[in-house]
């Protein structure tokens, strides 16, 4: 069997899964490949192409069947719909045949191996996201061009990302296309202080990354491990270059690290959330918890301090405990307390309030989330009102935290997290009837 031959007709949905997992795995690496060949304003083509090679699998695969290498296929039919566009265009005649002759030789499921300078990146998808994250870009649009355009990352699940709405992450991926058309960027990698400069817009693309990994913001599944695993490769990757090893890149690959190594144990057998205190930890990967600590080693050369530092602090400090009840609690809220100077985010703001609850009480918690109860992206989000539900129901204010545990649902998107919450509404609706 060729690698474009079919195997017998699959079910849709079974069709309809592997595709979105393809998407995601290798629409990054083929716009990457292309929007290298033909330059990175002509990003939209790149992705236009590679958008119309999914939907042909769509409209073909139900009839023919599931090609023996549907990653392969998806490549191919890309180049195709790259070559057939090429030839229309008068402007890459001249060119042609040489254009040509590199689509059809290079292939992003193998090394190049053409040698590269000291310091230049050699992978495609880490390459483009240095170049979406051009200064030139608006700086709050490089993030959201690069995980739309390199991880198949929705214009919704990039909102969530970000606390903000689908509209304008729409407006914020126009602006930025706009902006490389106006300007003729083009694809390369920038060297020294200007790759530098660049570093951290790039660093937090690969943290949000991983992010939509460890907790979807929708779908079925909870974790998306293909998204951490992806991440993880990219940051090491990063680290291991000149121009990449920094502490702060060394912090990032430790918190990916050290959190990826509980990610078995974070759902039951049939998806359901389980907390820290019900995980099993006797699962957690104890490698790759010694390879976090590595970096985290690595990372403390200097005087600089990131968020990234602190955030992989506190995963380490879960990562120590034998147990749920060994936690050291203090060590965290103190890690949080410097956290939140770094980043006054409203999601740092709420993980350490419940921090503060851990050490303090439900009562101390509640305080600290009054500070911020009122900033608008927390009005939305559905696990602010779990935090809050969690804190009353330890109180035994039985009525206020079903009202919360209410309020978490009706916002929930992930299956696996209402579940959860369902449950935990409907224990607390019990706790109240039963109360005299």
């Amino acid at each position: 069997m060729t690698q474009t031959e079919h195997h017998d007709t699959p079910p849709a949905g079974e069709i309809s899964r592997l595709a979105e997992h393809l998407f995601r795995q290798e629409s990054g690496k083929l716009v990457s490949v292309l929007t290298g060949l033909f330059g990175i304003e002509r990003l939209q083509m790149a992705e236009d192409v590679v958008q119309e090679a999914l939907v042909r699998a769509l409209q073909t695969w139900p009839y023919y069947g599931i090609p023996k290498n549907p990653a392969a296929w998806l490549t191919q039919t890309a180049k195709n719909l790259a070559l057939d566009l090429l030839r229309r265009e008068k402007v890459f005649h001249a060119k042609q045949a040489a254009i040509i002759t590199f689509i059809e030789q290079r292939s992003p499921h193998g090394e190049d191996d053409t040698p590269l300078l000291e310091g230049e990146i050699k992978d495609d998808r880490l390459r483009l996201m240095f170049a979406c994250c051009h200064p030139l870009v608006p700086q709050e649009s490089q993030a959201a061009l690069a995980l739309k355009t390199l991880c198949g990352f929705s214009p919704r699940e990039i909102a969530t990302a970000f606390l903000t709405s689908e509209a304008a992450i729409e407006k914020r991926l126009v602006r930025a296309r706009q902006r490389i058309r106006e300007l003729d960027l083009r694809f390369e990698i920038p060297a020294g202080e200007e790759l530098m400069s660049r570093l951290d817009s790039v660093l937090q693309t690969l943290y949000l990354l991983f992010n939509e990994g460890y907790k979807a913001s929708s779908g079925e599944s909870l974790i998306r491990e293909e998204l951490c695993y992806e991440a993880i490769r990219l940051t090491a990757l990063l680290a291991e270059q000149p121009a990449g090893n920094q502490a702060r890149t060394h912090a990032l690959v430790a918190l990916m690290l050290l959190n990826a190594a509980r990610l078995s144990s974070r759902t039951d057998p049939d998806g359901n959330l389980l907390r820290l205190k019900e995980q099993d930890r006797s699962t957690w990967d104890k490698p790759m918890i010694a390879r976090g600590l590595l970096h985290l080693a690595q990372s403390a050369g200097g005087e600089e301090m990131t968020a990234y530092h602190l955030q992989a602090g506190i995963a380490a400090c879960h990562c120590a405990a034998q147990d749920y009840e060994s936690t050291d609690w203090r060590q965290i809220q103190r890690l949080y307390d410097q956290l939140i100077k770094l980043d006054d985010s409203p999601i740092i703001a709420l993980n350490r309030a419940v921090a503060v609850g851990k050490v303090h009480g439900p009562e101390a918690g509640l305080k600290a989330l009054a500070s911020v109860q009122q900033r608008d992206p927390l009005k939305s989000y559905h696990l602010f009102y779990a935090v809050l539900g969690e804190f009353e129901s330890q109180l035994n204010h039985t009525q206020a935290a079903a009202e919360y545990f209410r309020k978490s649902l009706a916002l929930a998107e992930l299956k696996s997290e209402r579940r959860f919450l369902f449950k935990r509404l409907q224990e607390t609706e019990a706790r109240s009837v039963a109360a005299p």
